[in-house]
Order: structure tokens, then C-alpha cells, then sequence
């Protein structure tokens, strides 16, 4: 499963990149905003970081509108991913940037049957939002799962799952299980995936062992 780190936090992307963790960036205008910088100049610093998508966001919600910022979000660097709404506007963005042979995520999915359309309208990525559903008392992964068997019941249809909104290392671990293709988090929860108290009381226990001798490998 790929693992993109959704966020603006250049520091935070460079960190990620380095260790080989992550396969993308997705944002939104929420993340950039909180960036306090210029949304065009983050996304272009971002699109240098990674090599992956970088998944950068309409704000319009017209068609002709989403198509103009389209335009201008994919010429910033060749691995830009252009987000759109999952509504009938930006399925049909979406038709129109995928013929073109832009990559695009289709984002704010909370269906399967959206989920097809957005796989009929040629999207690169579909994002399914699993926290936001169990905010409101279902079960976020239930949608993967749908998903998941809606593609699978039609080897034609070639978009991705982007499991998202995903809030804890369990969600990462379920939307793994479930098998998506691909999931996006914020940085504490792919550092969160390394963590385990065993490992750390294993760890601490070898150091004080390793103490005791009075070696050191540093000569």
C-alpha cells in the first residue's frame, strides 16, 4: 500500500522523504491555509520534495472555473495530481482532465456509488473519507471494504483507492487489511506507525544491558 503524508509541513515532507516512507503529498485548501503561505509556491516546494503525486486542490466548484485552476495547477511540475470535489461538476473535470492524461484524486467520498462514478469518470485516485464517517457513528472502513469489492467486482475499472481521513495507525492497518491502494495521513500517524511499547521497553532493555559491559562500538 502506498503512503502519502497529508499535509503542507515542508520540514515535515523533506523528514518523510528521506527515510523512504512516504509515496505522495495530498493537501487541500484547509493545510495550505494553515501554512500561512502562497498556495501555488507550497505546492510547487512540495512537488521538488517527492517524486509521487502531489495531490493539489481546486477551489472552484464550477466546471469551467475547475478546469482554468486545473490548468494552472498542472503546469507547476509534472507529478501534480489535481483534486477535485466528488460532485457532478468535478466528474465531469475529472472526465475531461483523465482524457487529457492528467492525474487526478477525486476527493470527499463517502459512498460506493460515488466511488463508481468517480471510477467511470476516469479518476487516477478516489479519496474515501474514513474519520469523517465515524464522526458521525458509522464505520469509516465498512466504505473501504465496499469500494474495494465494488472495483474488484470490475477489473476494468482502474482507479485507485486513497483511504483518507484516516486519524490513527489502526485505520492505517484496516485500510491495509481491506486493501487499498493507497492511504494518506498526517505525519504523527506515519511516525505512529513504528511506535510499539514493546519495542520501546525491548530497546531500552539491550541499552542497559549493552551499558553494563562498558564496550562502546565507537572506538
Amino acid at each position: 500500500m502506498k503512503i502519502f503524508a497529508d499535509t503542507a509541513d515542508l520540514a515535515a515532507i523533506e523528514t518523510l522523504a528521506e527515510a523512504g516512507l512516504i509515496d505522495g503529498v495530498t493537501t487541500n485548501p484547509s493545510l495550505i491555509a494553515q501554512s500561512g503561505q502562497s498556495f501555488l509556491a507550497v505546492i510547487a516546494e512540495i512537488a521538488v520534495c517527492v517524486e509521487g503525486p502531489v495531490s493539489a486542490e481546486v477551489t472552484g466548484t464550477e466546471f469551467d472555473q475547475m478546469m482554468r485552476e486545473a490548468d494552472v495547477l498542472r503546469a507547476i511540475a509534472p507529478n501534480i495530481c489535481v483534486k477535485l470535489p466528488l460532485t457532478l461538476a468535478g466528474l465531469r473535470a475529472c472526465r475531461r482532465l483523465s482524457a487529457e492524461g492528467c492525474s487526478t484524486n477525486v476527493t470527499l467520498c463517502f459512498t460506493a456509488n460515488q466511488a463508481l462514478l468517480a471510477a467511470k469518470a476516469g479518476a487516477t485516485f478516489v479519496s474515501p473519507f474514513v474519520g469523517r464517517l465515524d464522526d458521525i457513528g458509522l464505520v469509516g472502513c465498512d466504505l473501504l471494504h465496499d469500494i474495494r469489492q465494488v472495483y474488484d467486482n470490475y477489473p476494468n475499472l482502474q482507479t485507485q483507492i486513497l483511504a483518507a481521513s484516516l486519524r490513527s495507525a489502526n485505520h492505517v492497518q484496516m485500510a491495509a487489511l481491506i486493501g487499498a491502494d493507497a492511504a494518506t495521513m498526517p505525519p504523527k500517524v506515519i511516525e505512529a506507525l513504528a511506535e510499539h511499547p514493546l519495542t520501546r521497553s525491548g530497546l531500552e532493555g539491550f541499552l542497559r544491558d549493552w551499558a553494563a559491559t562498558g564496550q562502546s562500538i565507537l572506538q
